[in-house]
C-alpha cells in the first residue's frame, strides 16, 4: 500500500490514513479551516496570559505542582523545562511506524484548534514528520494517563532541537544536525505549547491503529489456514453451511465461515471421503470451531475499531479550550478507552494463535492426521519431519496467553498522588504489538504444515485456492514433503509471505476477495 498524502483538518483521520502516514510514509497537508481554527484559539491563551486568575499550563507548574503561580518572565522557561524533565523515556528504541503514528495522531488534534498552539508551532510539527526526521522514543516511560507524557515529550524535545532523532535514511543523530540538514529551525515554545505536546493518547491509540490493520489481514489469512488443516485432515465442510451460522447470528462467525467455503470450493480432496461409509461423524473442535473463534475474533476487532474512530475524533488535552472558547482542565487524557480494547486484543490474538497450534498439532499425531505419516516425516525416526515446528510454535502460543494478561488491570499512582490511577495503554499497546507478531509466526507454521500435508495427499488435489497457497510455498522453497533439511529458513518464508499479505493475495487470487 502506498499514498502520496492525506490531509488533516477536514474530520476525522481514519485507521487507514494513521496506516498509511505511520507505515507508508504519506505526507501530510493541513486544511486553511483548519489553521484558522488553530490561530482564533491562539488568541484565546494569549488573552489569559497577563490574567492573574491561574489557568493550568499557563501559568501554573503542572501535575502536583499546580498551584505553584509561574510568573509572566518565567513561562517559556516552564515550556521548555516541561518537555525537557518529560522526556525521561528508557529502554530500547520503538518502531519508526509507532513513532510516526504518534506524531501523526498529535499534529491532528493541534489542528483541531482545541489545544491553543500556535499556528507556527503547528506547521513545525508537521514539517519535522513530513522531512521523515523520527525522534527516539522509548519502549519505558508511559503510564497512559495525561496521555502518553514520555513518548510524546521525546517528540516535542525535537521540535526544540535537543535530543536525539532518525533522519529519513534511519541514521541516528542530534536533533540539531537532522534539523540543519532538512532546512528546518527548532522552536521557541510559547505558553501552553509545552503541555498541548505531550498530552495525549497518541502513542497507544497509533499502535492499535495499526495493530487493527494487521489483525484485519491477519483473520483472513488464519481463516485460509484453517481451510487448509480441514482439506488436509479429511475434514468436512458441512460445517460451514451458511444456514448453520445464520442459526447464530454473529456477523463475524458467518463471515469466517463464508471465507472457508470460498477457499474450500471444488477440493477434489473433499470430495473423496464425501461418501456414505465415511465413518467420522463430526470434526474435533479445532476444525469444527474455526468459524466460531476466528468470527468472534473478528467481532472484537469491530469493538476495537468503533473505539479507534471515536478516538481519532477526540482532541485530547488539558487543559482544552473549549468551541465557546473557555479554557478548561478536564480528564479526557485517561487511556481506559484505548487500553481496555488493546487489552482485549491480545486475548484474540492468543485465542486464535492456541487454536492454529491444536490443528497444526492433529497433522503430526498419526492417531489423528487419518493416514498422514508420523510428524509428516519423510522415514519417521530417521526423519523428525515437523515436529519441532509445533513445539515453536507452542512456546509462542504459551508466550501470547501471558501477554493476555491484562495490563489495564493495573495502576500505580504518581505525582505525588495527583495522578493517582492511570490506564497502562501504552504498555497495553506495546504487548499487543507482540501478540500479533506471535499469532503471525503461529499462523504461518500452520500454513506450511498444511501445505505439506496437502502435498502427501497427492494423487489427491487440493481446491485451486488452497492449492495456490502450497503453490505460493512451493516456488520460494518452503512446504514440500522429503528428508529433513533445515527448517527455520522455510519458517521465516511462511512468515514473511504471512506477514506481508502473500498467502492471502494467493489464495484470493482463486477464491476472490475474502471479507
Amino acid at each position: 500500500m502506498t499514498a502520496s498524502s492525506v490531509r488533516m483538518g477536514i474530520g476525522p483521520l481514519s485507521i487507514d490514513d494513521v496506516v498509511a502516514i505511520a507505515r507508508h510514509g504519506a505526507t501530510v497537508t493541513l486544511a486553511e479551516d483548519a489553521l484558522a481554527q488553530v490561530r482564533h484559539t491562539r488568541g484565546v491563551i494569549e488573552a489569559l496570559a497577563d490574567d492573574v486568575e491561574p489557568h493550568y499550563g499557563v501559568s501554573t507548574g503542572f501535575g502536583a505542582l499546580a498551584t505553584r503561580h509561574i510568573p509572566v518572565e518565567m513561562r517559556q522557561q516552564l515550556q521548555r523545562s516541561l518537555v525537557r524533565s518529560h522526556a525521561a523515556g528508557s529502554g530500547p528504541e520503538v518502531e519508526r511506524e509507532v513513532v510516526r503514528a504518534l506524531m501523526a495522531l498529535r499534529i491532528s488534534t493541534l489542528a483541531t484548534g482545541r489545544t491553543g498552539v500556535r499556528e507556527s508551532t503547528l506547521t513545525a510539527y508537521l514539517a519535522l514528520l513530513n522531512a521523515g526526521i523520527t525522534p527516539v522514543v522509548h519502549e519505558y516511560g508511559s503510564l497512559g494517563c495525561s496521555g502518553d507524557l514520555a513518548p510524546l515529550a521525546h517528540c516535542a524535545l525535537a521540535l526544540m532541537g535537543e535530543g536525539m532523532v532518525r533522519d529519513a535514511s534511519g541514521t541516528l543523530m542530534p536533533t540539531a544536525d537532522a534539523l540543519k540538514a532538512a532546512g528546518l529551525a527548532p522552536i521557541e515554545l510559547a505558553e501552553k505549547e509545552g503541555l498541548a505536546l505531550i498530552n495525549g493518547t497518541d502513542g497507544m491509540l497509533g499502535m492499535l491503529c495499526l495493530a487493527i490493520a494487521d489483525l484485519r489481514a491477519l483473520l483472513r489469512t488464519a481463516d485460509i489456514a484453517a481451510a487448509m488443516s480441514i482439506e488436509g485432515l479429511l475434514g468436512t465442510d458441512d460445517v460451514l453451511a451458511a444456514d448453520l451460522h445464520a442459526l447464530r447470528p454473529q456477523p463475524g462467525q458467518a463471515i469466517s465461515a463464508a471465507n472457508m467455503r470460498m477457499v474450500l470450493s471444488g477440493s477434489p480432496i473433499r470430495a473423496s471421503h464425501d461418501t456414505d461409509d465415511c465413518p467420522r461423524v463430526q470434526d474435533a473442535y479445532s476444525l469444527r470451531c474455526a468459524p466460531i473463534v476466528h468470527g468472534a475474533a473478528r467481532d472484537t476487532v469491530e469493538h476495537a475499531v468503533r473505539v479507534a474512530d471515536y478516538e481519532l475524533a477526540s482532541a485530547v488535552d488539558n487543559p482544552v479550550v473549549t468551541l465557546d472558547g473557555r479554557v478548561e482542565s478536564n480528564g479526557n487524557f485517561h487511556g481506559a478507552p484505548v487500553a481496555y480494547v488493546l487489552d482485549f486484543l491480545a486475548i484474540v490474538a492468543a485465542d486464535v494463535a492456541s487454536m492454529a497450534e491444536r490443528r497444526t498439532d492433529r497433522f503430526l499425531d498419526k492417531a489423528r492426521n487419518h493416514g498422514l505419516p508420523p510428524f509428516l516425516a519423510d522415514d519417521p525416526g530417521v526423519d523428525s519431519g515437523h515436529m519441532i515446528a509445533q513445539y515453536t510454535q507452542a512456546a509462542i502460543v504459551s508466550e501470547l496467553k501471558r501477554l493476555a494478561a491484562p495490563a489495564s488491570v493495573d495502576s500505580i499512582p504518581s505525582s505525588a498522588m495527583q495522578e493517582d490511577h492511570v490506564s497502562m495503554g501504552w504498555s497495553a499497546a506495546r504487548k499487543l504489538r507482540r501478540s500479533v507478531d506471535g499469532l503471525a509466526r503461529v499462523v504461518a507454521i500452520e500454513v506450511l504444515t498444511a501445505a505439506r500435508a496437502l502435498h502427501l495427499r497427492a494423487p489427491l488435489e487440493p481446491a485451486a485456492a488452497t492449492g495456490a497457497v502450497v503453490e505460493l510455498l512451493a516456488a520460494h522453497g518452503a512446504g514440500q514433503p522429503g528428508p529433513d533439511r533445515w527448517l527455520a529458513p522455510e519458517i521465516d518464508t511462511a512468515h514473511r509471505l504471512t506477514a506481508d499479505g502473500s498467502v492471502l493475495a494467493a489464495a484470493e487470487r482463486v477464491s476472490g476477495p475474502l471479507a
